[in-house]
């Protein structure tokens, strides 16, 4: 039968073939096309033979074709064919699809459809016929469906709606994309297709997801790619979010959320972003409509914006040239952008309660790094050049005169600090786990610090420190690399230098080759003409003999040096060589010496370097010490007879006409007695310890003979007059002449060594009496001369000559005095302690140079001297000179203090005062994490050694608060001639500054505000600097718990009390709110203060404008949400009409008030214009919401509409009026009777006054400009809305040309009467006999 059939179709028989066909089954058909296909062969034959005799006129043709389609399509799909011949049998029946009449297409479709929908689709196959029998089914121009009639592209949008609300087999998914690739799809159908599948990914398996994600991007060829992209970035999102809520522990609410392995995830997240990558570089679109999408959303939720999966595939992007800067400037943008806002909403409690907290940007970058490690290549390069874009763009900035502003690593506040350190982070990080890419973070970091001399590299150097630390055998195979960057160092400004060899040095200890190679280079540049190599070179060479020891040193415990972070030691499994190190270390103090005859700049280093060099490495102490005593012998005077003790004319030198300073003899001599006194402490330490040789009465005969040079040069020193320096007070010391020059070096030498001789006598005192008197005895020596100095400077009128010189006392010693001074009460000590309290100009002194030590400790984070750049012992220092300062202050009240004799100069309270406002600052500022330390240490109560874990900080702050608290209100509380206005400001700073410790939301913040706000309410002081202190506080307090509205309506109405009315004639109902505002503070301290809060509340509007916009911007998309989404807002926008109410209110008063010219005016109108501006921006709002159906109009905004016209608009064309007045009265003040004036006097006069004019009514037409684009918009909303909200705004005055009719009159009767007085007296001075010529011009002036 099979062979009769392809021989009557070879034959071309039609007609047998027909009655052929007709005679057979269609069992037997089905049974031969099933043998013909397993077989493979002549399959194409016979169904071309089959449909030749099933022609589609007639009925039976045509049922015989259907079957042979449904036949094959359930062969196809069985999976039993070879791929080929399954192939060969679609194609046919492609071919033939045209022929088949609409009612069988449509069979065959809707088959298709219960295929799918019953899950009866297996390999899929089949289903590339599909799109054939739709396309032919489009072009039907009638159909039947359901009883009516439908044409083919109608039927086919029927079938596809059907087909997407069905439920799909997963397994099924990538076929059915795939095959909607090739069906001819409107945009609309295609939406419909593309949401079903997207519908779908979280039933897929995760590695049918690549797969799946590739067809759909092909799909996307025909449009939708927003939706696409939106589609699967928000599926890997949550993806992400519910891998990390399984790994903190918390449990999903769904049940088929059953999360997958993290590295499976983050290999399918890199397979896609490679996918999507591909699609973008062979089309555009893609990739614009991507990087469009992600700044729509930046408007909204970031969460879902800057999610790990989106920054990944943004930098995989980034690899495409024609994306790369777009891309980079989206991240810089919206990271600066997360930044900001973090920080904005922080600091005001009221954006906290209505907007939830924004995701933490940090994170999630720092987060696609870490996911980087699974196979991520492709976005690897993009990370190095994001953290490189983020450290040069938002980096420390050149101050003027390209001083480096000096910024602390653990304040870090501001968003381009934090987006800086997050830049840093993304190079640590990926330095960390990817081996391929460290030598290029190495190189571009080491790149910039020898490149960028004249810009800030702190953050470079940082991060180079925290990759060696992280990693420093690993660094060794890059060791080249370093050591190219040490042949820079010459050239290099002296802090880079000591930075970049801080965080090399742990190399230096691991790499031979290393060490050597910058030895040389620090020889080389010792030898340099250039000075500043040479300090770069004693640096480097101080740096090596500090971190190389020699056998025999003192543990780093006993020395009690504790490590930076930076000095980090590297364990290294070798035998350590201390005896080579002996010999590197006096060979390179050899080298050292050199600078001892070099400038005063070189030597200066070499002095302040030293004795931490012999802190670190004990056994260099012989040899330090003989090389300072050897140049001390030069200037020194063995003879006991002659004074003075020293030779200061080898101090100074002659270049040229000038006279320099050669030797810092003072700081010798500091050099001196600080490594001599700690070289007694460590024998002391030895002989303790019993490991002490016989060998070592040489070194003891040394030390004794340096202490008694010492002790002569005191007792010499006291003896000395200032004749004998040649500085008495007849001496020139003034800086124009040499003579004045070489005196003042003199000066500051004698001052220098007065210092150190009195710290000497003191540690070496054991509470001597005789040496304290020679402290005193130094210390007036000291007083005499340095009044002398402030008596000639003070002539001189030159600014610089007027500052204090630093002390050379060192911080420890400072610490100590004080608390000897104010603190010990020992009896033993009594008597001898007496002698320094009995001079109180010693004791301010004691004080006020430890407020110099902290103020410089508080502006670069060290002090001068020993253990100045120790950061654990400086803290201890502070903590001790804190406790004495506290108690000195609480203990001593300044009453008592003041009632004394009156001191020239700050009290002893007000300099302790001053000094705990910058510990304070400082301690939040550099010691962030030690705070709970910090107040357990400065615990007056305690000994300072406190349960250290126990502390609330919150309790401690509180505690402090209360003590400042009382002393203010003894201030306040006394006789107003009493009031001490520079102490109630520097308590009202301290206040402010501890409360920034509270919990806001603790019991003892809340008291604070009370506390504050009931002071600004009953105290009527009208000290303004007082005022705008205490007022500040209140703000800053107040916003932290709610919104300060209210108070600032309160305010307003107070200053229109004290203030008057514009209009003269209106009489005010006295009230009062705050005493505090009065008519010597209302202007312009409070107004302005005022208007600063109402500049920051209108910026918190218009912010949560913004944020409502964009959140109105998506859910456009999420039409069916939208009544939830309007719940969401719905809270936010009640606030901004509050908000606004209230502080049109406020404005509302103060635009009645007679506010005098100047600078409140102008704040006042931009802040008006910015006022208008805001509320034009929440009418653009409801205009966006009409537009997309997404919004209605509350009857609390027609209220606030109806506010603004009746309270604002119609009294701010009224202040104008006013301000121009009052402008135009400033204007023509002082051009009285003197009319006979210098013509060009005159002219610049009136050019003066005509630009100040100009200038001052510039805001003026801006307002007015604000004002009208209100009411312009205030129209299409109503058209928009078919609320009339213009029927609360008046008609706008114009301005251009108006009369004021009782104006004018006054005017001419003014003149009229002058007129008449005029006349008065020209006629009594004339007399009456005065002739008609005389007289008839008065008649015509009356006339005219």
């Amino acid at each position: 039968m099979d062979q009769k059939i392809l021989d009557l179709a070879a034959a071309e028989d039609c007609q047998g073939l027909l009655q052929l066909l007709q005679h057979m089954k269609e069992q037997e058909v089905g049974a031969l096309i099933t043998r013909y296909a397993l077989k493979g062969k002549e399959i194409g034959m016979l169904m071309r033979a089959i449909f030749k005799g099933s022609p589609c006129v007639s009925n039976e043709g045509v049922c015989l074709r259907l079957f042979v389609y449904k036949h094959c399509m359930q062969l196809v799909e069985s999976g039993d064919l070879q791929s080929d011949v399954a192939t060969d049998m679609i194609g046919l029946l492609m071919l033939e699809a045209h022929q088949l009449p609409g009612a069988t297409l449509a069979e065959l479709a809707s088959l298709y459809v219960d295929a799918i929908k019953g899950g009866s689709i297996i390999n899929g196959k089949s289903l590339d016929l599909f799109p054939t029998i739709l396309t032919v089914l489009a072009s039907q121009e009638s159909l039947n469906y359901g009883g009516g009639h439908l044409n083919g592209e109608e039927y086919k949008k029927q079938l596809i709606n059907t087909l997407c609300s069905s439920r799909w087999d997963p397994k099924c998914v990538i076929h059915l994309t795939s095959m909607f690739r090739d069906v001819p799809l409107s945009i609309e159908e295609l939406q419909f297709v593309m949401m079903k599948v997207l519908r779908m990914l979280p039933k897929l398996d995760l590695q049918e997801l690549p797969p799946l994600v590739y067809q759909l991007l092909l799909l996307s060829a025909k449009g939708c790619k927003k939706t696409l992209l939106e589609g699967i970035t928000t599926f890997f999102h949550q993806q992400d979010q519910l891998q990390k809520e399984e790994q903190t522990g918390t449990e999903s609410m769904e049940l088929e959320a059953v999360t997958v392995p993290q590295d499976q995830l983050c290999h399918v997240e890199g397979t896609v972003i490679l996918h999507i990558v591909f699609a973008i570089k062979l089309d555009h679109d893609l990739g614009r409509e991507l990087i469009k999408y992600l700044k729509a959303g930046q408007q909204g939720d970031t969460s879902r914006v800057l999610c790990s999966f989106n920054i990944a595939l943004m930098l995989s992007v980034a690899r495409i040239h024609r994306f790369e800067e777009q891309v980079f400037d989206f991240l810089k943008t919206a990271i600066i952008k997360s930044f900001k806002d973090g920080q904005f909403q922080q600091n005001s409690k009221f954006l906290q309660d209505l907007i939830p907290a924004q995701c933490n940007v940090s994170e999630m970058i720092l987060e696609t790094v870490s996911n980087s490690v699974f196979g991520w290549d492709h976005v690897t390069q993009s990370l190095v050049q994001l953290g490189f874009i983020f450290m040069d763009s938002f980096g420390p900035k050149a101050g003027p005169f390209g001083k480096v502003a000096e910024t602390n690593p653990s304040a870090g506040k501001t968003p381009s600090q934090q987006t800086c350190r997050l830049g840093a982070k993304i190079l640590l990080e990926t330095f960390k786990v990817h081996e391929p890419i460290r030598s290029e973070i190495l190189e571009q970091v080491l790149n910039r610090v020898v490149t960028k001399s004249t810009s800030p590299i702190n953050h470079y150097i940082d991060l180079l420190s925290d990759i060696v630390i992280s990693a420093p055998l690993i660094l060794l195979d890059s060791s080249s690399k370093v050591i190219e960057a040490f042949d820079h160092l010459s050239y290099l400004p002296l802090s880079t230098v000591q930075g970049l060899l801080k965080a090399v040095q742990p190399l230096l200890k691991v790499s031979m080759s290393m060490k050597d190679s910058l030895i040389l280079v620090l020889r080389k540049a010792m030898f340099s003409s250039h000075l500043d190599s040479r300090k770069s070179a004693v640096a480097g060479f101080l740096l090596l003999l500090k971190n190389f020891k020699v056998l025999g040193s003192l543990a780093s415990s006993q020395c009690t040096q504790a490590l930076t972070a930076s000095q980090v030691q590297v364990d290294v499994h070798m035998r350590y060589n201390a005896s080579a190190n002996e010999a590197l270390c006096l060979e390179i103090l050899g080298s050292l010496r050199r600078c001892l005859s070099q400038q005063v700049d070189v030597r200066l280093m070499l002095y302040e370097g030293l004795f931490d060099v012999l802190r670190r490495n004990s056994q260099l102490a012989h040899t330090i010490l003989q090389t300072l005593l050897s140049q001390l012998k030069r200037f020194y005077e063995v003879e006991e007879d002659l004074l003075p003790p020293l030779k200061l004319e080898g101090c100074i030198t002659t270049q040229g006409s000038q006279i320099y300073l050669q030797e810092p003899l003072a700081h010798l001599l500091s050099c001196i007695q600080n490594c001599l006194a700690w070289y007694k402490q460590s024998l002391s330490h030895r002989r303790r310890d019993n490991d002490i040789d016989d060998d070592d009465d040489d070194e003891d005969s040394f030390q004794h003979d340096l202490e008694e040079q010492l002790d002569s040069i005191t007792r010499r020193m006291i003896k000395s007059e200032l004749e004998d320096f040649e500085l008495d007070k007849s001496a020139d010391f003034s800086l124009m002449s040499n003579v004045g020059i070489k005196n003042n070096i003199y000066a500051a030498l004698v001052l220098g060594v007065y210092e150190v001789l009195m710290e000497h006598n003191f540690i070496t005192s054991n509470y001597s009496l005789n040496q304290f008197e020679n402290i005193i005895s130094l210390f007036n020596r000291y007083h005499k001369l340095s009044d002398l100095l402030k008596e000639k400077s003070g002539k001189g009128k030159s600014p610089s000559s007027n500052k204090t010189a630093r002390s050379l006392l060192s911080f420890s010693f400072v610490s100590c005095l004080l608390t000897a001074l104010f603190r010990d009460n020992a009896q033993s000590h009594e008597e001898s302690l007496s002698v320094l309290r009995s001079s109180n100009e010693f004791m301010r002194y004691a004080v006020s140079v430890a407020l110099q030590k902290i103020q410089q400790l508080e502006e670069t984070g060290q002090t001068d001297g020993p253990d100045g750049q120790n950061a654990e012992k400086i803290f201890k220092y502070l903590c001790e000179i804190t406790r004495v300062l506290l108690w000195r202050y609480t203990s001593i009240p300044s009453a008592v203090e003041e009632s004394g004799k009156k001191e020239k100069g700050r009290t002893i309270s007000l300099l302790c005062l001053e000094g705990l406002l910058r510990i304070f600052n400082m301690v939040q500022h550099r010691y962030q994490n030690k705070i709970s330390q910090f107040f357990s240490a400065v615990d007056v109560v305690s000994d300072g050694e406190g349960e250290q874990e126990d502390i609330n900080v919150t309790e401690k702050a509180a505690f402090h608060i209360r003590q400042f608290q009382r002393s203010l209100m003894t201030q306040l509380s006394g006789d107003e001639e009493d009031f001490n206005s520079k102490e109630a400001q520097l308590l009202v700073s301290i206040l402010s500054t501890l409360s920034r410790l509270l919990e806001p939301t603790s019991e003892q913040f809340g008291q604070m505000l009370t506390w504050t706000v009931k002071i600004c309410k009953e105290n009527n002081l009208e000290d303004v600097h007082f005022c705008k202190g205490l007022m500040s506080m209140m703000f800053s307090l107040h916003v932290l718990r709610k919104s300060p509205v209210g108070l600032l309506q309160e305010m307003s109405r107070d200053v229109h009390c004290r203030l008057g009315d514009i209009d003269q004639d209106v009489e005010i109902e006295e009230q009062s709110h705050f005493a505090m505002v009065n008519s010597r503070t209302a202007a312009p301290t409070v107004v302005q203060l005022i208007l600063s809060q109402a500049e920051k509340v209108l910026e918190e509007v218009d912010w949560l404008i913004t944020k409502l916009k964009g959140q109105l911007g998506s859910d456009k998309e999420l039409t069916d949400d939208n009544s939830q989404m309007s719940m969401t807002r719905e809270p936010a926008e009640k606030a901004i009409v509050l908000q606004l109410g209230t502080l049109l209110t406020a404005f509302h008063e103060l635009i009645q008030t007679s506010i005098p010219a100047g600078s409140c005016v102008d704040i006042l109108l931009k802040e008006l214009a910015k006022m208008y501006s805001i509320l034009t921006s929440l009418v653009k709002y409801y205009i966006q919401g009409y537009t997309g159906h997404v919004a209605h109009l509350p009857a609390r905004f027609e209220k606030l509409v109806k506010l603004s016209g009746s309270h604002l608009t119609s009294q701010c064309y009224a202040f104008i009026t006013y301000v121009q007045n009052i402008q135009s009265e400033t204007a023509n003040f002082g051009g009285g009777p003197e009319k006979k004036k210098d013509k060009k006097k005159e002219m610049a006069a009136i050019t003066a006054a005509t630009a100040r004019v100009l200038r001052e009514t510039k805001p003026i037409p801006n307002l007015i400009f604000s004002i009208e684009q209100y009411e312009k918009f205030l129209i299409h909303l109503t058209k928009k809305s078919k609320v009339n909200l213009m029927q609360y705004m008046k008609l706008s005055t114009s301005r251009d040309f108006r009369i004021n009719a009782a104006t004018l009159d006054a005017a001419l009767q003014e003149q009229e009467a002058e007129e008449i007085q005029d006349e008065a007296n020209e006629q009594s001075s004339v007399g009456m006999d005065e002739n008609q010529e005389n007289r008839e011009p008065k008649k015509k002036k009356r006339k005219r």
